[in-house]
């Protein structure tokens, strides 16, 4: 008789889950509320659209590219670090509101990227801007 009693007080023997779910919704509630008030740091960048027509009053810009094995080209010829600036300032006598566009391929050595971009403000331009192949 005595294993019938103590079976019966195993079987009563239930835990109550209702505080704990309380407490388990209260803190779901507040780690959303912080959420929605901490905003992250960082910079807003707007990126033209490929298919945004090209304005034809706009100024020609001096392309320069850097390629992947560090070689920069200026109008279809190989050019000298050291003859960028010389390049871009003989451009922007033809046209001094011209900017300038620093084409990099991927796996380019950015030594060689500062220094035509140094080159290019040293030479006098007000704007340089970036791009790069896809790829």
């Amino acid at each position: 008789m005595r294993k019938i009693g103590k079976q019966q007080d195993q079987d009563g023997a239930e835990i109550d889950l209702t505080p704990m779910l309380d407490v388990v919704f209260i803190m779901l509630i507040f780690f959303i509320v912080v959420a929605s008030f901490i905003k992250e740091a960082g910079i807003e960048v707007n990126r033209p659209d490929d298919n945004q027509p090209q304005d034809p009053n706009d100024a020609v810009s001096i392309v320069v590219e850097v390629a992947s094995d560090g070689q920069i080209w200026m109008e279809n010829r190989r050019v000298d670090v050291r003859a960028v600036r010389a390049n871009i300032q003989r451009l922007l006598a033809e046209d001094p509101e011209a900017p300038v566009t620093v084409k990099v391929e991927k796996g380019a050595k950015s030594g060689v990227v500062v220094d035509v971009a140094d080159a290019a403000r040293e030479a006098g331009v007000g704007v340089v801007n970036w791009a790069s192949d896809k790829g």
